[in-house]
């Protein structure tokens, strides 16, 4: 079968054969129709990422972690847990896990929608427990799981969405898609953090959800300094879900005393809590209630599509 390949870290996969995976247990063999080319996929390739060895203990190997495709029986399904040294940018997957897809969703969508739709629905949801009516900052928004972010709060409830990011025809699209004030980070951090605080009203933020981290997680972060001696007027459940802006920051401790700060991941979701939104997820792609600037991108091109990085809040979805 053809595949994306690479021989070590940090490679650039090439478009050539490779054996044809071989299932064993409870592995399920897919014909691949999609699969989404994500940060992840180039993080863990280039031993990056803390599960890098354990997705390639060794090569040559296949890059690519989850898609979407169909079983033997027919059914279109989502899979994922490839065993090494397969992975998902290839005709075919030897999978460990595949859940059926509803009928009436494209294959496309399907891959690229769904986990970014999980990567800010379960931390709002049931990590900051996200209340009707609450005030959220979409730190990062302009990037394509920012914008889904921003339509997962709104369906959440959020009285008010706040978004930050750098390109500024993002910014005006996430009015659209449910942002009531947007903040531009091409500006000083005076002005930043004024923008940020004013933003916030008088009420300020009761929910953050940042795919930056770096220096723009450090600004916002200082804005939530307390100015006057006392406890927590509110709290303020701080949702860490990238670092594209950087892996490390520094926070002062007056950051946490008296300003109501709650740092967190995604947190402990069960299977049952995991199945059950992925089925919303679903019936919201179905609603077409969830919008994403999608590029299908065909595998022999798999080398040239890595090496972009200018992608404006598209994501790229490679089909064999």
């Amino acid at each position: 079968m053809k595949a994306a390949v690479i021989n070590g870290f940090g490679e650039i996969p090439q478009y050539a054969d490779f054996p044809d995976p071989v299932t064993g247990g409870n592995e399920k063999l897919v014909q691949v129709n999609a699969a989404v080319l994500e940060n992840f996929d180039k993080g863990t390739s280039a031993d990056t990422h803390y599960s890098s060895k354990t997705l390639f203990p060794k090569f040559p190997a296949i890059v690519g972690n989850d898609g979407v495709g169909i079983t033997e029986n027919g059914d279109m399904v989502a899979f994922g847990a490839v065993k090494p040294p397969y992975g998902a940018f290839a005709e075919k997957a030897a999978a460990g896990y595949a859940f059926l897809i509803p009928e009436g969703i494209d294959a496309a969508d399907a891959a690229a929608i769904l986990p970014s739709a999980l990567t800010s629905l379960l931390p709002l949801k049931y990590a900051a427990r996200l209340q009707p009516g609450e005030t959220v900052f979409v730190n990062g928004a302009t990037g394509v799981s920012g914008r889904i972010a921003v339509q997962i709060a709104k369906i959440l409830g959020a009285g008010k969405i706040v978004v930050s990011g750098r390109n500024q025809a993002s910014l005006t699209l996430l009015k659209t898609l449910g942002a009531d004030e947007t903040i531009s980070l091409m500006q000083d951090d005076e002005k930043l953090s004024e923008n940020i605080t004013a933003a916030g009203g008088d009420n300020g933020y009761d929910v953050v959800i940042d795919f930056l981290w770096g220096h723009p997680a450090e600004m916002l972060i200082n804005t939530f300094i307390p100015k006057e001696a006392g406890f927590a007027k509110r709290r303020i459940r701080y949702i860490q879900t990238g670092e594209k802006a950087g892996p490390h920051i520094s926070i002062p401790g007056s950051a946490f005393r008296t300003s109501g700060l709650e740092m967190m991941g995604v947190g402990k979701i069960s299977n049952e809590a995991l199945m059950e939104e992925i089925n919303v997820i679903w019936q919201l792609i179905k609603e077409k209630k969830l919008y994403m600037d999608i590029e299908k991108v065909a595998l022999k091109n798999i080398s040239e599509a890595w090496q972009r990085t200018e992608l404006a809040g598209k994501r790229l979805v490679i089909v064999p």
